[in-house]
């Protein structure tokens, strides 16, 4: 679980720092710097979904694990989650940007390809370049969201922490059923989510990406029932 911990360490850093210096900046560099990062995730997340192999899996994950996702209230969850704590934060900023700075971090540190093949080389080799790699593109993330966010995003560091580091314990039971289509296809649903990311960012839309997040999980069973 080394690269779970530097990526951990360098979200707090570069959260810490966009705290530091977001007040200082003007609005219109903060606003371009999201704008910035909106635009990549929508390129990332056209990239990612452009990987099916079949678009009729990538379509089935998206309806029946977002149904699953609003069923089990994953977003609503996740921002009431944020607000706890927030409000245990008294000095934390008002409103709903801790929530949604939480939310929107936590989403985009851990929805990717990095993140999976990342995370089960880690933990079935030690071998943690990749997450390297993804730990300072999010350290610098970290820090245009909290500029923007404000202080949400430094929680973000403990969804990394059970996500990233849950992967990385189960990739010995992973790797005896996981195939690269599956991997490919778990990667495409990741762009439909990065995508949804994008448009958040942009304030273009709001769509529930968090509910998405059980089409990870379908992805690879309907790839693997279809076959």
């Amino acid at each position: 679980m080394t690269g779970t911990f530097l990526n951990v360490a360098t979200v707090l850093v570069g959260g810490g720092l966009g705290l530091l210096v977001g007040a200082r900046l003007p609005d219109r560099i903060r606003e371009t710097v999201m704008m910035g990062i909106g635009l990549i995730s929508i390129l990332l997340g056209v990239k990612m979904a452009l990987e099916t192999a079949n678009v009729l899996i990538l379509l089935g994950s998206a309806i029946l694990g977002g149904v699953i996702g609003e069923v089990a209230n994953i977003q609503a969850r996740l921002d009431g989650l944020g607000d706890r704590f927030q409000r245990t934060l008294p000095s934390a900023d008002s409103g709903n940007r801790f929530s949604k700075g939480f939310v929107t971090a936590s989403l985009v540190f851990c929805v990717g390809p990095m993140t999976i093949m990342g995370s089960i080389q880690d933990g079935l080799s030690g071998d943690y370049q990749l997450l390297a790699v993804k730990s300072m593109m999010d350290g610098f993330a970290a820090m245009a969201f909290a500029a923007a966010f404000g202080a949400g995003v430094l929680l973000s560091a403990l969804t990394i922490l059970l996500y990233q580091g849950s992967l990385s314990l189960s990739a010995a039971a992973f790797s005896s059923v996981m195939t690269e289509p599956m991997v490919h296809e778990m990667t495409a649903v990741g762009g439909l989510m990065m995508l949804g990311i994008g448009l958040v960012i942009l304030e273009v839309a709001q769509p529930r990406v968090a509910n998405f997040l059980p089409a990870l999980v379908v992805a690879p069973f309907l790839l693997a029932i279809g076959s």
